[in-house]
């Protein structure tokens, strides 16, 4: 139920929004026909008109608000499927950020508005909590008497890497591991060009993160320095902090501390 926007400049050099996914909710064609194929059943509620769901064949459970989920393992075999929707983009020097949000954002504002607000916040590293906090009390304003829904916001800046110059196709690997310094993206790069094409383009080393060098056969991790990651201790806070309710209407049953069906 998450949705990717990119925010890049115009011809006017001010930032706008392109949607880059579609929301595969249970009401689009392809989605709520695929679910009644498989015996599942799609309809609104009469209190919330606007938010299609998926139905159980013979039960008014458990009122799933997206057409694909991973878990939700009830209606697997009704309609409900985990295969993702893969698109491409060639990304180029207008492009920004890329934010990626939960409905509970898009419920309440559109693509432009928060486009806009992460391109106003005060410094990147607290883009994403503007937009929540945007979100939320949107959210207040628009409906005083329903609960928050889960706002969880990623900004993913682009602005830096859309220029470099790709290296040669063996000189780059990029691979998911484990470092001593948690888990991160190493970058394996077997000759000096890419790092040098890099800093080239104003993006020194110290920032880019978890990058690994192969030298001598070896990999040497280099963890960019703590001073270049603010974090404002006064104003801690999470990005989850919000949430208030799931997408699905089921009730969940809860066991009593030391029961062995909860695992305790």
């Amino acid at each position: 139920d998450s949705r990717a926007v990119l925010g890049t400049k115009s011809d006017d050099d001010s930032i706008m929004a392109i949607q880059l996914t579609i929301d595969l909710k249970p009401n689009l064609p392809q989605e709520e026909e695929r679910i009644k194929q498989c015996k599942g059943r799609v309809f609104a509620l009469q209190d919330e008109p606007d938010v299609y769901r998926v139905w159980l064949p013979y039960d008014n459970s458990p009122g799933l608000a997206m057409a694909r989920a991973f878990g939700d393992f009830c209606l697997k075999r009704f309609g409900v499927i985990a295969v993702p929707e893969v698109s491409h983009r060639h990304l180029t020097e207008r492009d920004q950020f890329i934010i990626l949000a939960t409905d509970g954002i898009w419920d309440v504002l559109s693509n432009e508005q928060v486009v806009e607000i992460a391109s106003s916040a005060s410094s990147r590293p607290f883009a994403a909590k503007a937009v929540v906090e945007a979100a939320v009390q949107a959210w207040k304003c628009k409906y005083p008497t329903s609960k928050v829904d889960d706002c969880a916001v990623v900004c993913l800046y682009v602005d830096k890497f859309c220029d470099i110059p790709e290296p040669k196709q063996k000189d780059l690997s990029i691979e998911r591991q484990k470092s001593q310094g948690g888990p991160g993206y190493l970058c394996r790069l077997e000759t000096d060009s890419a790092v040098e094409g890099m800093q080239m383009k104003g993006l020194p080393l110290q920032q880019i993160p978890a990058i690994v060098v192969e030298q001598n056969n070896g990999l040497a991790p280099v963890e960019p320095p703590l001073a270049s990651c603010p974090v404002n201790e006064e104003n801690d806070w999470e990005a989850l902090e919000g949430i208030a309710r799931v997408n699905s209407l089921v009730n969940l049953p809860r066991f009593p501390p030391g029961d062995k069906r909860s695992g305790g």
